[in-house]
């Protein structure tokens, strides 16, 4: 795998110098990244209810995540990325030890992973951008209620996606995309210079095809999308292939933003069992700007179907491609055992879950801030009878969930930030169920 991973540096290495020979005026950038964190898990995973000799054990952990990157622009149409990224880790601390290759090992090597690979093309037929290969779509289809990261397997190291964008511009208040998607559960695209097994990405093979819209009109935003999906057999479920249909809306004015996004999906198993379900959020949202440490709050309510066990039918939500920590960290790691037949054993497979939750960030300088958050979940619907110790299977009230986030810039390229969360879980758990916290310090340097 070292020799292949040799060869296609080389070869992008030999076209870099070709094509710059042809294109005189070439502009080229490079850099490094560098982020260091620490993370301490307490019952997270099973809230002590499950033996946790193995994947629900305690952690205390270092992750170093290095990455380094290369951008060439031939002309002001055209242009390629490459990135790589590693992202090692170190068990030292206990009691959790990973099964590597070296299992009295406390250091986890990890792979080096090509994260990123495009070619970028520009203004085709005047109106088209078209980028092709491995690539980040963070912040490109509003807040990331369906499409944020493509590889949750492996954590916080990638997010990328194999696919192929255009983007249409029809006029100044009105652009789309057209995209597909192609996520194996492990990598076989791109080589990796790697130990042991490939790491999982994803929790089957998935493809899918996107439209997303974007329209301004004065102070009012609309995005309307359609994604159509299929995940390879996963367990005991076959082949799905489903449908997404929705939008998502945000108007503006002065320091106040209301926003909300829905949207349902249809399709059905290969055999012919029915898949349905319904998600979206309602969010209102101020900053005060003339107020000391200037505070922006935000409300919000999420809603997620969950399966009803009285139907032929599973009305379980499909996150699509957003199986991250989106509305927070801790709880994704609880869903790993609620969900391991729909979509797991990946964390962040959210699901039948509904959740209020207010935050207020407080600017105490430009360069420092603090972000409060409390969240009450509960479930729409009780579980279905899971075969674990974890769940009541009759509960609905999750639990309490208030996060804190102290954030600082040292200066243009470092920053860090200091985060904990502490959940209280509530009857749809376990009656032994105790406590969980996730604990998280960071330091990131970008060259």
């Amino acid at each position: 795998m070292r020799k292949h991973l040799v060869r296609v540096l080389f070869l992008l290495a030999s076209s870099l110098l070709f094509v710059s020979s042809v294109y005189a005026e070439m502009k080229l950038d490079y850099g490094a990244a560098f982020r260091l964190r620490q993370e301490i898990w307490d019952n997270p995973v099973t809230l002590n209810t499950l033996n946790r000799s193995t994947s629900g054990a305690d952690r205390n952990f270092l992750r170093l995540r290095t990455s380094l990157w290369g951008k060439a622009d031939f002309s002001n149409d055209f242009g390629a990325y490459l990135k790589l990224t590693n992202e090692a880790k170190w068990y030292g601390f206990g009691p959790y030890k990973p099964n590597t290759p070296r299992n009295n090992d406390n250091f986890d090597e990890d792979e080096l992973v090509i994260d990123n690979m495009y070619v970028d093309v520009k203004n085709l037929f005047g109106s088209v951008d078209l980028r092709i290969g491995r690539q980040d779509f963070l912040g490109a289809y509003g807040e990331g209620f369906l499409i944020m990261d493509g590889t949750p397997g492996d954590g916080s190291r990638t997010f990328y996606f194999n696919a192929a964008r255009a983007n249409v511009k029809v006029s100044p208040n009105f652009n789309f995309d057209l995209t597909y998607i192609a996520d194996p559960k492990t990598d076989i695209y791109l080589p990796n210079l790697h130990t042991g097994t490939k790491k999982q990405l994803t929790g089957s093979n998935e493809q899918a095809f996107v439209f997303y819209g974007r329209a301004k009109m004065a102070n009012l935003a609309v995005e309307p999308y359609y994604i159509y999906k299929t995940e390879k057999a996963l367990g005991a479920n076959p082949k799905l292939k489903l449908n997404t249909i929705g939008a998502r809306a945000v108007y503006s004015i002065d320091a106040w933003k209301v926003g909300a996004e829905y949207a349902h999906q249809f399709g059905e198993y290969d055999g012919g069992r029915d898949r349905t379900a319904n998600g979206g959020y309602i969010f209102v949202s101020r900053k005060y700007d003339a107020v000391t440490w200037k505070p922006e709050f935000d409300l919000r309510y999420v809603y997620l179907s969950g399966d009803n066990p009285d139907t032929a039918k599973n009305e379980t939500w499909d996150p699509l491609f957003a199986r991250n920590p989106y509305w927070n960290e801790l709880i994704i790691y609880t869903l790993i055992t609620e969900t391991a037949k729909d979509g797991g054993p990946i964390p962040g497979y959210w699901t039948n879950m509904e959740i209020l939750k207010a935050s207020v960030k407080l600017n105490f300088t430009p360069a420092t801030n603090l972000a409060l958050a409390y969240q009450y979940l509960w479930a729409p619907k009780h579980t279905a009878g899971l075969p674990t110790a974890m769940f009541t299977n009759d509960g609905r009230n999750r639990g309490h969930l208030p996060t804190a986030i102290l954030s600082h810039k040292f200066s243009k390229n470092v920053d860090g930030m200091v985060q904990l969360e502490y959940f209280i879980p509530g009857n749809f758990y376990a009656d032994g169920a105790d406590n969980a916290i996730f604990f998280r310090w960071q330091l990131q340097v970008r060259l």
